[in-house]
Parts: C-alpha cells; structure tokens; sequence
C-alpha cells in the first residue's frame, strides 16, 4: 500500500513538472516577433484563390442586402459588357475557373436588374470592376445625314465583302469601283440584286449611285452594295423601312 502511494505522488510530481504554465489571457502578447504568428486577413487565403473568392462571396452578399428591391424584366436591364473570364484571370491574377466564373456573372446579372431609380451607390461601385473597360454598347453610331453636296451614305457588308455606298439625287446612273454596273458585274443577277433596293421601291430613276466595294466575290459584293444603298435610301425616305423590311433581304437590314 505505501509502494503504490509512492509511484502515484512520484508520478504526479512528474506531470506537474513537464506541464507548460496556465495562459494567462491578461497579459501582452510577447514581444519576440520570433514567436509571433501571420495571420491571413481573409480565410479564402487558404483557397489559393482569394481575391476572386472575396470577391465572389461580396457579390453573395450584396445579393442578400438588397435582393428585395424592386426589378426590371431580363430585357429591360441595362446592357453591360462583362470581362470575359480571362479578362478576369488577367484583373485578379489568379486561375479562375470558367465555370466559377460564370457563376460570378449569373450573380452580377440578377444584381443588374434592379431599378435602375433605386441602385445604391455601394452596389453601382462593386460591379464595376466585373465590367469591360471599353463597353461596346456605350459607343454612338454616326448618325446618318444628307452633306452638304447632297449625299446620303450607307455601309454594307455581306461574307468577306463590304461596300461603301453614296446616294444622291438624279436620273439613275450607277458606278461601281468608278466603273458602270455592266461593267462590274457579269451577270444579271447580280446588277439586279445590287439595285434591289431601289427596283423594290420604284426609286431607281430617282437617285445616282456610287459604290466602292471590296473583298469577297461577285455576289458578296452585289449582295453588300444591296445593304448600303438600302441604308443610304433610308436617310432621304425614312419612310421606305417597313417596305425594305418587307423584302427580307438580309437579318441586318432587319435589326436596324
């Protein structure tokens, strides 16, 4: 019985030897920057991707502050032209996954259709950095006018061709590349599918064309002479949309 009592004091004795000290909570850290410890400012540090972690999970929030604002239809959002994912790659420097992205852009979409008259100003800063530095859809076309010397001027592009077209008024004499329609083109199809848009609307004693066209072959050409007259005929006769439209011609007449 003493035996046992023995080991067991001897070996609590141990214990309380080999044991580190209570923390004290009270106390400075220490002052040995050896001891000190780096602490990461974000835990998506241990992703290997953080900065388009914290961003992505920014955006999540965002979402949950203001998901209860008034929307607009998918069609009557803003247009925005969103960095394409290695765009993205090259902003951040990190190796964002498409598929993670796209997520990130699904999030930005839903945020982009709230009320344009509501948008906080927080929310306006965050997407802004996910949007292209040049937008495409932000650059105003050339509006379409008579010069001074009378002329309307319509581009056209069909295939690998494209025709600069000038319109004015007179008695239906036609230059292509500064030689006569006949000229230009061999065949009667493709005189006729140049003049479309003047036959079509019975203009084509009413008005001189001249046309530069390149690139491509004979159809293209016809074919690309064709848009550029049309959009030349509508700066003198605006009138004439919905029967060019008619015609059917071409799905970029028609979206205009």
């Amino acid at each position: 019985m003493r035996g046992s009592q023995n080991r067991s004091f001897t070996s609590t004795n141990s214990s309380r030897a080999i044991a580190a000290p209570p923390i004290d909570l009270t106390q400075d850290p220490p002052s040995n920057p050896q001891n000190a410890r780096v602490i990461p400012a974000s835990p998506s540090y241990f992703t290997g991707r953080p900065d388009s972690t914290d961003n992505y999970l920014d955006l999540l929030a965002l979402l949950r502050r203001y998901q209860t604002l008034p929307t607009v239809a998918p069609a009557q959002a803003p247009r925005v032209a969103w960095r394409t994912v290695t765009q993205y790659r090259l902003l951040v420097g990190e190796p964002v996954r498409a598929s993670k992205y796209h997520k990130v852009i699904e999030v930005l979409q839903r945020l982009n259709r709230i009320h344009p008259a509501v948008m906080p100003s927080p929310l306006k800063q965050a997407m802004e950095i996910y949007k292209r530095d040049i937008d495409p859809y932000a650059v105003s076309k050339r509006p379409n006018i008579i010069d001074a010397d009378g002329r309307a001027y319509g581009v056209g592009r069909r295939k690998s061709s494209s025709a600069k077209v000038y319109l004015v008024q007179g008695e239906g004499e036609v230059l292509v590349n500064g030689k006569s329609i006949n000229n230009a083109f061999g065949r009667i199809h493709d005189r006729e599918s140049a003049l479309w848009a003047l036959k079509a609307t019975g203009r084509m004693d009413k008005y001189n064309v001249w046309a530069l066209v390149s690139g491509g072959g004979s159809t293209g050409q016809a074919e690309a002479i064709t848009l550029g007259a049309a959009k030349a005929l509508m700066v003198f006769e605006p009138a004439l949309k919905p029967a060019l439209r008619r015609g059917q011609f071409s799905s970029e007449f028609q979206s205009q």
